[in-house]
């Protein structure tokens, strides 16, 4: 990767390892669906006039089915399921899951034309990240109803997490990444409205609320959403969802630190497994469409 790339993944490390702490803060007081609803149409004021000044958003009229399936894949299912799991489960323990979305785009790759043969390595890791699932919920850390509820939420903005990108690598990484991620968020806050104004608050929220909504929006949308399309164009889904690995220790790093969050060795224990796991299964050359591999 050129320099570029490595910057925005160093950003990327950081900027998509604090929205589970400030989900975990936001919660408290506004709706999962007022969250995500929030945060999309942030996202969307930003990023709307940079893409039309540019004239990011012409190249679009074609694309509308995938930008219609990256909305739903990327921001309203997973911004809808995180903060909807939250109310159950810890914030480290969230992030911590989403660590398993380069398993699952090693998994569902085939099913988007891109594809990569599934080696003796690739198919350990799989294992080992799923075992370090299973280790994760299923020793203490993840207790009751409610918990594996939180749980289930989590895995399904998993699934749409890694969905997104290839979407974006099979139709759109040939474009300026503003266009497709102003149009999406777009898209999504339409869908997302009716939601969250049928779960506004009776009361004004607090300003601890407000402004982890604004650090949700503006940094942890808009302007991680700009960063992760152009890794894809330049890296790869596969290479770009590898900010994975780093993503949940900055999550369980705020999460002890500030909320008081306790994972236990059975979560440490988790956690490497997982990481490991999602490194052997997306190691290896980068993930290819027919389309790049016959060109």
């Amino acid at each position: 990767m050129s320099w570029r790339a490595w910057l925005a993944f160093t950003a990327l490390c950081c900027i998509w390892g604090i929205p589970y702490f400030f989900v975990k803060l936001a919660v408290r007081e506004l709706s999962p669906f007022l969250i995500a609803g929030g945060r999309v149409t942030l996202g969307a004021l930003l990023l709307l006039p940079i893409a039309a000044q540019r004239g990011a958003l012409h190249p679009l009229r074609h694309r509308k089915a995938a930008v219609l399936g990256f909305a739903v894949a990327e921001f309203v299912v997973p911004f809808s399921a995180i903060a909807a799991a939250e109310r159950w489960i810890s914030s480290s323990v969230t992030g911590i899951l989403i660590a398993a979305v380069p398993m699952t785009i090693a998994l569902i790759a085939r099913f988007f034309d891109v594809r990569e043969p599934l080696s003796t390595q690739r198919l350990i890791g799989l294992i080992v990240g799923f075992l370090g699932v299973a280790c994760l919920v299923g020793l203490g850390t993840v207790s009751g109803p409610n918990g594996w509820l939180g749980v289930g939420c989590t895995l399904l903005a998993t699934l749409g997490y890694a969905i997104g990108p290839l979407i974006v690598q099979r139709h759109l990484s040939d474009l300026d990444p503003v266009g497709p991620t102003a149009a999406s968020l777009s898209v999504g806050s339409l869908i997302l409205l009716p939601l969250a104004l049928s779960s506004l608050p009776h009361a004004m929220p607090s300003g601890l609320a407000l402004s982890s909504m604004l650090v949700l929006g503006a940094v942890c949308t808009a302007l991680g959403m700009v960063l992760m399309l152009y890794l894809i164009g330049h890296a790869g889904a596969g290479r770009a969802s590898i900010i994975a690995y780093i993503n949940p220790a900055v999550a369980a790093l705020l999460g002890a630190s500030l909320l008081h969050e306790r994972l236990g060795p059975a979560g440490l224990l988790g956690l490497v497994m997982i990481l490991v796991g999602s490194w052997w299964a997306t190691r290896g050359p980068r993930l290819a469409s027919r389309t790049e591999r016959a060109a």
